[in-house]
């Protein structure tokens, strides 16, 4: 599940995230509205809405700059092509041999 496939189908991957679980949404759920529910408490709208998120701080970071546009490839606008560079070495090295997909 990657953050773009989250963007593009959001119910499908929150279904997805449910089953993987092993808690998947019973059609009475999906029926009421609460994988609507789920995203909404969920989006990067109201998450960024808490005043927790706008005031405190985490090791010395304003929490607040973790909530940016929460588009796909924003990222462009914030790392340099080195950092980019930089990122992807370590990943590549972090995940050889896991299965996952970069």
């Amino acid at each position: 599940m990657r953050y773009e496939e989250i963007k593009a189908e959001p119910h499908d991957q929150i279904k997805r995230l449910a089953n993987f679980l092993r808690y998947p949404f019973t059609k009475e759920e999906e029926e009421n509205g609460l994988v609507d529910q789920i995203l909404e408490l969920c989006s990067l709208r109201n998450l960024k809405s808490f005043e927790v998120n706008k005031t405190q701080q985490v090791n010395k970071v304003d929490c607040k700059v973790y909530f940016r546009k929460g588009e796909v490839g924003d990222w462009k606008n914030y790392l340099t092509p080195e950092m980019e560079n930089k990122i992807d070495m370590i990943v590549q090295e972090k995940l050889q041999g896991s299965g996952l997909k970069f």
